[in-house]
């Protein structure tokens, strides 16, 4: 009896799996197709290069202004010396404050331009898993070992260009 059951689960087993149908996508190609990335990577380089800039002007002041402090402290009284150096902590604090929210910027910008990319390319995925009657859908760089599917890269570009095009209007 144990054996019975036992085979009728390997063959219920096997018939599943010959009936599951697989493909795969390289969705850096997929990402690299976009001109919506391009974009969105050009808008973030350039925020991050006018942020960097500010944080530049902000270092070289504090530097000057430290370096100022190092060569005429002796010169200065002790309460100069910590009113002085009060302002140089706070223009550490403030250079500090503005890296860590320019970093939060950056990160809550590329959310908010990569996320409608993300949701097109999800979408045109589903299209083309659908008409194909796929069950799953594989992206190579995260698969370690993979012989047979059905590569359906192409496919989805042509469906990404077309929501892409769409949604840029």
């Amino acid at each position: 009896m144990k054996n019975v059951l036992l085979g009728l689960f390997v063959v219920i087993g096997f018939s599943t799996l010959a009936q599951t149908k697989i493909g795969h996508v390289d969705s850096q190609k997929l990402l690299d197709t976009l001109q919506s990335r391009k974009d969105a990577i050009r808008k973030l380089d350039s925020m991050k290069t006018a942020g960097m800039e500010e944080l530049k002007i902000m270092d070289a002041d504090f530097q000057k202004a430290y370096q100022d402090y190092m060569t005429n402290q002796a010169s200065k009284s002790p309460a100069e010396r910590q009113i002085i150096e009060g302002r140089l902590m706070q223009k550490q604090q403030m250079l500090e404050a503005t890296q860590a929210s320019l970093e939060e910027g950056l990160q809550i910008v590329s959310e908010e331009l990569n996320k409608p990319i993300l949701d097109r390319v999800q979408k045109s995925i589903d299209i083309v898993a659908d008409r194909k009657k796929l069950n799953y859908v594989l992206d190579v760089s995260a698969t370690m070992y993979s012989k047979g599917g059905i590569d359906i890269t192409s496919e989805v570009i042509t469906e990404l260009l077309l929501l892409d095009a769409a949604a840029r209007k």
